[in-house]
């Protein structure tokens, strides 16, 4: 549902992804407005990440629509990232045998003016000043955490209107998680940024979501608002009402 005064700058229509014989998405329909945060959740196997991976064009749709402000669109990585879309794998996938500022400069290899790209890696280290003392440090010598906070960083080295993240929190300590997710509410604000988030860490997600999709095997089977659903124990409900 479309927020008032937002603009919807994407939006899936019936979308289906088959993985051989397995339908992992079936007939989907969301919607992703400006500034917000939006959470995708369900148990594992019910289709968040193939959402992420059929918006930025990793995976082929099988039927239905991919719309960016209302024009639909084939999603191809590289022509999905000049629309201002950034996606952030799962298992922070850093170089590690690089440095964290050429790690930070990967993300920019579309932008072709390197006073721009300049610009751009002092606005993420603005949102991530523990980095800037890390910019000659190989990545793989970071924490779980910091790698992570690379990773966050090198997709916002583009300016998207979208960010796409996959499972934040994995592997995180609890301490650590909380860092994160309050990241991710920082940018939010400061950049008013749109943010679709997968993630299991329903407790630490909730609360800084505007709404939240709950899939399961493939299906759309619950759309509200971020605090009510974690208030009304609502993912609970979903599911026992399935067994």
């Amino acid at each position: 549902m479309k927020k008032e005064g937002k603009e919807q700058l994407l939006k899936l229509e019936n979308i289906s992804v088959n993985f051989g014989g397995v339908q992992a998405l079936k007939g989907v329909s969301l919607s992703f407005d400006e500034g917000e945060i939006v959470a995708l959740m369900g148990p594992n196997g019910a289709g968040k990440s193939t959402v992420l991976k059929a918006i930025f064009g990793l995976v082929e749709t099988a039927g239905g629509k991919v719309l960016w402000h209302e024009q639909e669109i084939r999603p191809v990585p590289h022509e999905v990232v000049k629309l201002g879309i950034s996606f952030v794998p799962q298992g922070r996938r850093v170089f590690k045998y690089l440095t964290v500022k050429e790690n930070l400069e990967l993300g920019g290899v579309t932008i072709k003016n390197k006073n721009i790209l300049k610009e751009r890696l002092e606005e993420v280290l603005v949102l991530f000043p523990a980095l800037r003392e890390k910019l000659s440090a190989k990545t793989g010598a970071l924490s779980g955490g910091q790698q992570q906070m690379v990773a966050i960083a090198r997709g916002l080295i583009t300016d998207p209107k979208i960010l796409l993240l996959d499972e934040p929190s994995l592997g995180l300590s609890p301490k650590i998680v909380g860092e994160v997710f309050q990241k991710i509410k920082e940018i939010n604000e400061k950049r008013k940024m749109t943010i679709v988030v997968v993630e299991h860490n329903i407790k630490s997600l909730l609360p800084i979501t505007d709404r939240a999709y709950i899939l399961d095997k493939g299906v759309l089977v619950h759309t509200g608002v971020g605090t009510e659903i974690l208030k009304d124990n609502i993912l609970e409900k979903v599911f026992l009402a399935k067994i």
